[in-house]
């Protein structure tokens, strides 16, 4: 899908929690397609944003209306293809995402700006524009890069639009190599903690709430990308230009968990 607009709802949960409930889900949906043989693939994102962080601070502050830019690519490195450059935004409790394909080459330089072929598909090249112009007139940059583990089950005939994904052994890098950087990874949350989202399109089924409260799930919001970028910045790693004066108020080392709230 190349344009959606869904509820997404997340929860922090315990490695026991999630085994559970994924034994509880596959007698309700399916499994995602990319996954590997373990049941999990890897999920790989470059975040920009601009030189003092705006995206980073709309989060932070709650901003009814926040967007962020960043290419993924679904699947390990080494199974090549395509990646997604992604415009994810949030209106008050609704997520939406435009989304194009392209050769990862391609989509740095989009996401610089720089891109001259118009694709053909017009929902891309909408996607296209709006990346651009975002890219110049905000002077957007890569930030951090930020990795990690998924579990994901998919909805059938009666919820098609019904998502569950685990993501866990989340990391961060340093975003100057790109997406396929060998810059080493950082941790930025416990082993034993992990990130289960709940995506649906109008409303989570009753069996999925009762399962949720069956398990003792609490929302709980957690950005991958702060986390990540603060990290990097507390390690005095992340480097932007011109470089801003920030304060977040993160005192203590577990990095990860201030981002859940």
């Amino acid at each position: 899908m190349k344009r959606f607009n869904r509820f997404e709802l997340k929860y922090v949960v315990t490695a026991v929690q999630a085994e559970a409930m994924k034994e509880d889900l596959v007698a309700q949906m399916g499994r995602d397609s990319h996954e590997s043989l373990d049941g999990a693939y890897s999920v790989t994102s470059l975040y920009y944003d601009t030189a003092d962080l705006a995206f980073m601070r709309a989060k932070i502050e709650g901003i009814k209306f926040r967007r962020k830019l960043r290419i993924r690519r679904y699947g390990d490195e080494e199974d090549g293809g395509s990646v997604f450059v992604e415009i994810k935004q949030r209106i008050n409790r609704t997520t939406q995402k435009r989304r194009m394909t392209l050769p990862l080459e391609q989509a740095y330089l989009l996401c610089a700006g720089q891109l001259e072929e118009t694709p053909e598909d017009e929902a891309d090249a909408d996607v296209a524009a709006e990346v651009t112009f975002l890219a110049r007139a905000l002077a957007l940059q890569p930030t951090c890069l930020v990795g990690y583990r998924r579990n994901a089950f998919v909805g059938g005939r009666y919820e098609p639009g019904l998502r569950v994904t685990f993501d866990n052994s989340l990391w961060t890098a340093v975003a100057s190599e790109g997406l396929s950087s060998t810059m080493p990874r950082h941790a930025i949350a416990s082993p034993s903690m992990t990130i289960m989202e709940v995506k649906a399109n109008e409303a989570v089924p009753l069996w999925l709430a009762n399962m949720l409260a069956r398990h003792g799930c609490e929302l709980r919001r957690f950005s991958k990308y702060c986390a990540g970028a603060e990290l990097l910045r507390r390690m005095e790693l992340l480097s932007l230009t011109p470089a801003p004066e920030l304060s977040f108020g993160v005192s203590d080392e577990r990095v990860g968990e201030k981002w859940m709230n």
